[in-house]
């Protein structure tokens, strides 16, 4: 067994959720290995501002990603997908995969950068609880 494991964060657009995961996780730990992609990402596209804004509040530069599409061989990489959010995701057979539904405080009517840190925070707690499940 090697000594990281590969995981594969997935949202929907690979805009937001996604990519906050993939970029903090290297802030958390060195065990985990992270990438990204989104169910219907479009090439082409950024980084969701609000995501960057608060990412770059923790020190976390996030300006040379670019959103990929989410395909069965990403997946079949992966040691562990994680589908970060409500994007509706099928894993190949085989494919580890596990769900995070995480906080949305737009429902609590928390919108803007507020909002996007508390997103921010509830990942970066889930990315430590997976480490540590990994065996940091």
């Amino acid at each position: 067994m090697s000594d990281r494991f590969d995981v594969l964060f997935v949202c929907v657009s690979n805009r937001g959720k996604s990519v906050m995961a993939e970029h903090l996780t290297p802030t958390v730990t060195d065990r985990i290995a992270a990438s990204s992609a989104g169910t219907g990402a479009k090439v082409g596209g950024e980084v969701n501002e609000l995501s960057a804004h608060v990412l770059a509040e923790v020190g976390v530069d996030v300006g040379g990603h670019r959103p990929r599409q989410l395909t069965d061989e990403l997946m079949r990489a992966a040691d562990l997908v994680v589908v970060v959010g409500t994007a509706d995701v099928t894993a190949p057979d085989g494919v580890a995969m596990e769900v995070w539904d995480t906080d949305e405080p737009s429902r609590r009517g928390v919108d803007g950068l507020e909002r996007m840190r508390m997103i921010r925070d509830d990942i970066e707690t889930r990315i430590s609880d997976l480490a540590n499940r990994l065996g940091r």
